[in-house]
């Protein structure tokens, strides 16, 4: 008989002991593991073009044209049609990246690595608002962003995270917390945190373009989201594959479904159609214009902050809609739902209580009550960007299916 409160334990203590250290930016083709020429990897759970959401696909068109594999839209179109691109989840390969998520063999990728487990985890580079690949825009002036970034920007942040000796990500998050960020919508604090660590090693390397580094990272409230995301995703991955766990390791949405895996239930997926957030929109839109739920970035609350810590962050509700004591209750019901309180990760308005940590689908299943994420929200056109932001749950029936695994597999 599997002793499932062991096996909890086990995976709790992977998950909160796990020590997330930004290492260098590296091209995706040397790093990530299994990456090759040909290969996009995408945002959540797998997915085939033909299911692809207006962002996802407008992402897809971007990166080939971006890889020099396509010259215009048609004819990326028409590699995609013809079968000479394939497509994977960023979590089968290590990955993890915000709204489409799309990771081409030639970008530039933060490198994470788990200085306790050994375990290493990926995230693009944060373009920053406006039109962006990650919302499925693809012009010009995207991809010559792209362009600098890979050329520029990432070698400058190479050499000073070298210079550095690495960021302790675990502890960036810590006092980010402390600061009003819950790590998930609002990165403002994270984000000073991130530029104060790298800012001399860049201003004394001096190298060409090194002041509008600064400003870009500077100008960008979302710089350390990526980072923060391949730390979650290094710390999640630490609880994955414990025999026997009911610890949800990863929650995911590629603007269609909705897929989470389980500890103990290996790399499958239980996936359900993913829900339209509710929310603030922007001037001149509304949920008419609204894509569904999309983006990796849910693996910040997998691992306890996100919407699970918004009690630390009452002034997201600014964003995401709702009230302060709307963002404490949020945080508060999620400890239903979870088996720990995280001991690094705390929330000074609760006296320092540890954010809840470690989604059980038993818990999920038994009260009905699943994780809340706040979230930004895509048009459902490639190319047009956000359009707002907000709250959205996944559906239930990717925890019962779970559950119902679970049982099959461990014969309860």
């Amino acid at each position: 008989m599997v002793d499932i409160d062991q096996a909890n334990k086990t995976a709790l203590e992977r998950m909160m002991g796990a020590r997330p250290v930004l290492k260098t930016v590296a091209t995706a083709r040397d790093v990530v593991p299994g990456m090759k020429d040909g290969l996009l990897l995408h945002a959540g759970p797998p997915i085939e073009w033909e299911r692809m959401s207006g962002p996802m696909r407008g992402a897809v068109i971007g990166a080939l044209l971006f890889e020099g594999l396509a010259k215009d839209e048609a004819g990326a179109r028409s590699l995609v049609e013809r079968d000479e691109v394939s497509f994977a989840p960023c979590h089968h390969h290590g990955a993890v990246g915000p709204m489409a998520g799309v990771i081409s063999p030639s970008m530039a990728v933060y490198v994470v690595e788990n200085d306790v487990h050994g375990n290493r985890s990926f995230s693009n580079l944060n373009e920053g608002y406006g039109k962006v690949l990650r919302y499925g825009a693809y012009a010009e002036d995207v991809l010559a962003k792209l362009r600098w970034m890979n050329d520029e920007l990432a070698p400058i942040l190479a050499d000073a995270l070298a210079a550095i000796g690495g960021i302790d990500l675990k502890a960036l998050i810590a006092e980010a917390l402390h600061m009003g960020d819950e790590g998930h919508n609002r990165n403002k604090a994270g984000s000073l945190l991130y530029l104060k660590l790298l800012a001399p090693a860049i201003a004394k390397g001096a190298a060409a373009g090194a002041e509008k580094v600064l400003a870009f990272l500077g100008d960008n409230a979302l710089s350390v989201l990526n980072p923060v995301m391949a730390a979650a995703k290094a710390m999640a991955d630490a609880a994955h594959g414990v025999p026997g766990s009911t610890v949800v390791t990863a929650m995911a949405r590629n603007g269609t479904d909705f897929g989470i895996r389980v500890s103990g239930l290996g790399d499958d997926w239980f996936a359900a159609p993913a829900s339209t957030p509710d929310g603030l929109y922007f001037s001149g839109f509304s949920a008419a214009d609204a894509n569904p739920d999309i983006g990796d970035s849910t693996i910040t609350e997998t691992i306890g902050i996100g919407g699970f810590a918004m009690a630390a962050a009452p002034a997201i509700v600014s964003f995401v809609s709702g009230t302060p004591k709307d963002a404490l209750t949020t945080t508060l019901r999620m400890y239903e739902i979870t088996l720990a309180e995280h001991t690094h990760f705390t929330i000074p308005p609760l006296d320092f209580r540890g954010t809840p940590t470690g989604i059980d689908i038993r818990k999920v299943v038994e009260l009905g009550e699943t994780p809340m994420v706040n979230t930004g929200i895509a048009h459902r056109e490639a190319g047009v960007g956000q359009v707002g932001a907000g709250l959205v749950r996944p559906p239930l029936m990717v925890f019962e299916r779970a559950v119902l695994a679970y049982a099959d597999r461990y014969g309860l």
